[in-house]
């Protein structure tokens, strides 16, 4: 992106509240995550780690169906203060960056580095050093997705997860987008 083009870059943490519980519990690496509800009850999935993924576990999946799915899944009870916690020491980052914050949950954030990525070299730089930071300091990782504009930055953090780095300009846009199925655009679901 050349200087002075508006710059936003979208930070996801990667399977967040299942990555806590894998830094919580290193003996869980490797191993299907699912953090949620009770599993004999109504409860729903929060968080699933990607080996869960692959057994078609994802958020917002009622628990049983879940376990059902994933029948070697381990689950976790939902630790909202842990989160927090680590999401406040993640903002903090972001803050070292720019003041120009927006978060969009507790595991997202927009950050408009228009006029601080002069400091930080290139954009690519700037955008790889809030990844290493956020690993240096909390051991989580993170997906960044790097555009002129958040719907785009948001859609570069999905396109290359776990660990994605996406950067979209105005040069290379089209040929991000264009082989993208439409239900890659933020917000469109199956209806």
């Amino acid at each position: 992106m050349t200087s002075g083009t508006r710059t936003i870059i979208h930070v996801d943490m990667d399977a967040f509240f299942a990555s806590v519980e894998i830094l919580d519990n290193p003996e869980l690496e490797g191993k299907a995550v699912i953090v949620g509800g009770n599993p004999m009850g109504r409860g729903v999935v929060s968080a699933a780690s990607y080996e869960a993924r692959k057994y078609g576990v994802h958020s917002a999946m009622p628990m049983g169906q879940a376990v059902r799915l994933c029948p070697k899944g381990i689950v976790r009870p939902v630790r909202m203060s842990r989160y927090v916690e680590l999401a406040r020491e993640i903002h903090h980052i972001f803050h070292d960056f720019t003041p120009q914050v927006e978060p969009l949950s507790i595991d997202e954030a927009f950050l408009d580095v228009t006029g601080t990525v002069h400091l930080f070299g290139t954009i690519e730089k700037l955008g790889r050093k809030i990844k290493s930071d956020i690993k240096e300091k909390t051991g989580l990782i993170a997906s960044v997705g790097i555009a002129p504009n958040k719907f785009l930055a948001k859609l570069g953090s999905d396109l290359d997860k776990p660990d994605g780095f996406v950067v979209i300009t105005e040069a290379n846009k089209r040929s991000v987008l264009d082989p993208l199925p439409v239900s890659k655009i933020w917000g469109v679901g199956k209806v």
